[in-house]
């Protein structure tokens, strides 16, 4: 590539897992003035892209391991890394690890700092209703996704979207903004920003976890709307009960100057030509492309 012609060789470290990590890695690997001398995945991983990776490009594959160990650290000294890079990794960079590679270490986040630290972002921010999301790279310290910003990018949230909409959105864009932000580093352009001077205190997202998937149809019907579309495939699903069976509902739809009148919430008020109307505590939406063993009639309460 005559372009890298330009710029130093850089020695990374990659802790990384999933689809993202995968598109990152094919553009890194691309890249002749970009060296991975090794590869981390989580350590409770069952993806074996990243080790069919290490295996065709003859790159270290370290696995399982405790980043933070005197063990793995004095090891990886042996690199001689000039970055280390996390995507999608899930232990947390301690200082002496932080201190190995001369540059420092580097995450990609799906989430627009320093708003939506934490796990679970793009869940949040669809049940939050918001507009935008963010892709954020930035320095790791010991705070949670605390550290100073190099590259920030944002992108709009329609109704049309869903969980999977943003996810394929995310797996490309994160690789495109982690690849560019190397460049950058390289290049000796990058900028830090600090991120109590964007807000002093921001806010986090707690992991979502069995039993979140549960609809509370006591809300609105764009609050259920967003909390529905938040969980979609490959979500676990926004999920009700009928007579003790689950019923999995992989999409809704707002019906358009829906009138609002008292009724009973969840409770399945005409069938439709793909789902069902169900009632909201304002109005009502229609349910369809639904999971569930149980037989669904008009008059049966979600529960």
């Amino acid at each position: 590539m005559l372009d890298n012609m330009k710029y130093e060789k850089i020695k990374i470290g990659y802790f990384a897992d999933g689809p993202w990590s995968h598109l990152a890695f094919e553009r890194l690997i691309l890249d002749d003035s970009i060296q991975i001398q090794f590869i981390v995945p989580r350590s409770d991983t069952n993806d074996l892209t990243l080790k069919d990776f290490s295996d065709k490009y003859g790159i270290e594959y370290i696995y399982p391991v405790n980043i933070n160990s005197p063990e793995f650290i004095q090891m990886v000294k042996s690199y001689n890394c000039d970055l280390f890079v996390s995507m999608s990794f899930n232990q947390i960079f301690k200082v002496d690890i932080i201190n190995v590679p001369r540059l420092g270490v580097i995450n990609c986040h799906a989430g627009k700092l320093p708003f939506y630290r934490g796990r679970n972002i793009l869940n949040w921010a669809l049940i939050n209703d918001e507009k935008e999301f963010g892709i954020t790279v930035h320095y790791i310290d010991e705070g949670i996704d605390t550290g100073d910003i190099l590259k920030q990018r944002c992108f709009e949230i329609t109704d049309s979207d869903d969980y999977c909409s943003l996810l394929k959105i995310a797996y490309v864009e994160c690789s495109n903004i982690l690849y560019d932000t190397i460049k950058d580093i390289q290049s000796g352009v990058s900028e830090r920003i600090v991120q109590n001077k964007i807000h002093k205190v921001g806010f986090y997202c707690g992991q979502r976890g069995f039993g979140d998937e549960i609809i509370n149809w006591n809300q609105t019907s764009r609050e259920l709307f967003n909390f529905i579309r938040s969980i979609n495939k490959p979500g676990p699903m926004a999920t009700s009960f009928i007579n003790g069976k689950e019923v999995k509902i992989n999409k809704s739809r707002l019906i358009l100057n829906a009138p609002s009148y008292k009724g009973t919430v969840g409770q399945l008020i005409s069938k439709t030509h793909e789902g069902f109307f169900v009632k909201t505590l304002d109005s009502f939406i229609e349910i369809y492309d639904m999971e569930t063993d149980a037989k669904l009639r008009v008059g049966h309460k979600l529960k």
